[in-house]
């Protein structure tokens, strides 16, 4: 079975006849170039499942390719379009008849997506409530904004879709209040900031976002310093939009990238301390109003153990 727009499957296995520019190129970039009708990642879970041969014999996907090789591919039918139910534990911050904040931890994806169909926050809320949103689709169900894979805290869920719809026009609006915790690299000088600044896509490297280019989305963030470390800043962020990785591109156009953020300038390793393996970012607090009754409610998470342990590493500042 194929999902909307997906090439018709072959029969058969594909033999790809590589180019004399082939050569030393990786097996998931070669048969990316030859079958661009498919995405780089569905490709890489077809070589995985052993769907992909050189020369008769499974490969990686880091194989790099030489003169005279044969490739043979066999592409596989993506996953069902639809969310499914799995026993994974959740911390519930709030609860009521219309919705649910969850404390999200870090490394666990919202949806499925990008090669991803297991493990995921929604996976584990099917499990866990009876009813969710169906606003947002099959593989969203409840799912009213996200936070990225490697940030943890608090994150709204609705039960209904017209508590779904409400809260829609909450963060639509700018009216819900979203605030996180963050630790920084280097020395933030100002006691409080403000920063505007338009996000866009990075023309250079897709998976990243920009704000240094003069077009884009609007979006502000205020920060204020929570505490000082030799190197390192301890910010408490407030957001009044929610661009995709707002805060780690406003902090990283400052010179400030989030610690463990390797995709916008923090280094991979802090000598010393162990490897923080997530982001130190934290959506600790957020104020909305209750979709049934408009009566506010806040929430908040406490700082993760694991964020606690890594920060009583380091010296502070004199």
């Amino acid at each position: 079975m194929t999902g909307p727009g997906d090439p018709p499957l072959a029969a058969n296995p594909l033999r790809l006849t590589l180019n004399p520019g082939d050569a030393g190129k990786r097996l998931d970039q070669l048969i990316h170039e030859h079958l661009p009708q498919f995405s780089r990642s569905r490709i890489q879970e077809w070589i995985r499942a052993g769907r992909v041969a050189v020369n008769g014999a499974p490969q990686r996907a880091s194989r790099a390719m030489r003169a005279g090789d044969v490739v043979a591919v066999n592409p596989a039918a993506p996953p069902p379009l639809h969310a499914t139910a799995e026993d994974i534990p959740l911390r519930v911050l709030y609860e009521d008849k219309d919705l649910v904040a969850i404390d999200k931890p870090a490394g666990m994806v919202v949806h499925a997506g990008a090669g991803v169909h297991s493990g995921t926050l929604v996976n584990a809320l099917l499990h866990r409530f009876a009813s969710l949103s169906s606003a947002g689709g099959a593989l969203r169900p409840g799912i009213v904004h996200r936070l990225d894979r490697f940030t943890s805290g608090v994150l709204l869920v609705a039960k209904n879709d017209a508590a779904h719809h409400a809260l829609a026009a909450q963060f639509a609006g700018r009216q819900v209040e979203k605030v996180y915790v963050a630790l920084v690299h280097g020395v933030v000088k100002p006691q409080t900031g403000r920063i505007e600044r338009p996000i866009a896509r990075d023309p250079g490297r897709r998976t990243r976002m920009t704000a240094r280019l003069e077009q884009g989305r609007a979006a502000w963030s205020e920060y204020r310093v929570l505490r000082r470390f030799a190197g390192f800043t301890l910010l408490e962020v407030r957001i009044g939009t929610g661009r995709t990785h707002q805060i780690r591109v406003h902090l990283s156009s400052l010179g400030h990238p989030v610690t463990g953020d390797t995709l916008y300038g923090a280094p991979a390793k802090v000598p010393g301390q162990p490897p923080l393996e997530r982001f130190f970012l934290h959506a600790h607090r957020i104020r909305f109003c209750q979709p049934s009754t408009g009566q506010p409610v806040v929430v908040e998470a406490p700082l993760p153990p694991e964020l606690e342990a890594w920060m009583a590493g380091l010296e502070l500042a004199r």
